[in-house]
């Protein structure tokens, strides 16, 4: 982010760049990513295409500050009142975007989008950090419940839950429905409760004695 977009949050900046990041979604929405360009983005969002060249460089730029954005909106967070309710909600939640007529192309040119370019990776990945971060808490509850071991890392829960989906919708190209996003979030259920998803213990220093934190 540019020191001017940092500094003017809430200025003619902002409204510049949620002009640009509507426009780059409903361009990824009808287009994809192979479809996206930054003439395109300009026109549908009335800015100067010198504008946005300027201030966001290329395409994966575009996608880079819509990812960097959506970051930071709140995320639907279940509360069932158990840890297999909540998985499920989660992963069931997460099968609904990209499967969603609207949200499903936009979701899925970010992958696309961060296979082929760095920058984008970067963006996905702190992205996905993000979200994973936003859901933990259900994890977190169900470690107070005594529903798992103390230990458990709640976003690796979280990872575990969902990654068979993306694994389904972008290496394998098998179908994917709610029956698997329950088998999903049931998985790492089970192997959160058999104590597979601990966090990591902390480093010792080299007398073996824990580091001071």
């Amino acid at each position: 982010m540019s020191p001017d977009r940092a500094t003017r949050p809430g200025g003619r900046t902002a409204r510049v760049r949620a002009a640009v990041r509507a426009a780059t979604l409903a361009e990824l929405a009808e287009r994809g990513y192979q479809g996206l360009t930054v003439e395109a983005v300009a026109e549908r969002s009335g800015v100067h295409k010198t504008t946005v060249y300027r201030r966001w460089g290329n395409v994966e730029g575009l996608i880079a500050d819509a990812l960097e954005l959506a970051s930071g909106e709140p995320w639907p967070v279940p509360d069932t009142g158990d840890l297999a309710g909540d998985l499920r909600a989660l992963t069931r939640e997460v099968l609904i975007g990209f499967t969603d007529p609207e949200d499903g192309p936009v979701a899925t040119a970010f992958v696309s989008a961060a296979v082929q370019n760095p920058s984008a990776a970067r963006a996905l990945h702190a992205f996905l950090a993000a979200r994973h971060e936003q859901a933990a808490p259900v994890v977190r509850r169900a470690v107070a419940r005594g529903e798992l071991p103390a230990d458990t890392d709640p976003t690796e829960v979280v990872r575990v839950a969902v990654a068979p989906l993306y694994y389904r919708l972008f290496v394998s190209g098998e179908p994917v429905d709610t029956a698997v996003a329950d088998r999903a979030a049931d998985a790492a259920l089970a192997a959160a409760r058999a104590g597979a998803l601990r966090a990591a213990p902390a480093p010792r220093a080299p007398d073996g004695q824990t580091p001071a934190g």
